[in-house]
């Protein structure tokens, strides 16, 4: 080893010593409730502004409700729409979670159609969609609130499609069903 290689492995090793003594854990910051003389209150914590609704949840007033929009046939055709964009391609068109992606190697979401699917609040559902669950990633940056609910509404349209009986159909629309040829 040359003089000038010792020179530069002796300089590494003292670096190398400095930087194992820096730790950014043991920086200086206040730690969450701990006191501060920065603050009038003394506090280093500070209130939330008002309004302010932490990720993935709804505003107390919303919390557990359904869609702050009525779900009229114009608002589930968007939701279909936005569905077929956003959900079909791992949910399927059938939201049996047999989508193309899941035949292309996916990991397979459950199907809408479970018990424990039908069983999420309208809110779950929309918190999901928007945050994302799983593996599904969180869709808020790309479907605006109102989609997201439209969304809620058309799935809850599938699930139903698939328990409702005959009865449950209005008169008129029953005919027109039993009397369209197969």
């Amino acid at each position: 080893m040359t003089a000038r290689d010792a020179g530069l492995a002796a300089g590494l090793a003292a670096a190398l010593a400095l930087l194992a003594g820096c730790e950014m854990k043991d920086q200086p910051k206040l730690e969450p409730l701990e006191a501060s003389a920065f603050f009038r209150d003394g506090r280093a914590s500070r209130n939330l502004p008002p309004g302010t609704v932490p990720r993935g949840t709804l505003p107390p007033e919303r919390e557990g409700e359904g869609s702050p929009w009525p779900w009229t046939k114009g608002f589930l055709r968007r939701g279909r729409e936005r569905y077929d964009v956003f959900c079909a391609p791992c949910h399927d068109r059938a939201g049996t979670g047999r989508g193309m992606a899941v035949q292309r190697g996916f990991q397979a979401p459950p199907s809408l159609h479970e018990p424990s699917m039908r069983a999420l609040s309208d809110a779950a559902i929309e918190a999901a969609v928007a945050n994302g669950a799983g593996t599904m990633a969180p869709m808020r940056g790309q479907v605006p609130e109102r989609d997201r609910w439209a969304v809620v509404g058309y799935v809850r349209a599938l699930q139903r499609s698939r328990r409702a009986s005959l009865d449950e159909v209005p008169e008129a629309e029953r005919r027109r069903l039993l009397e369209a040829p197969r």
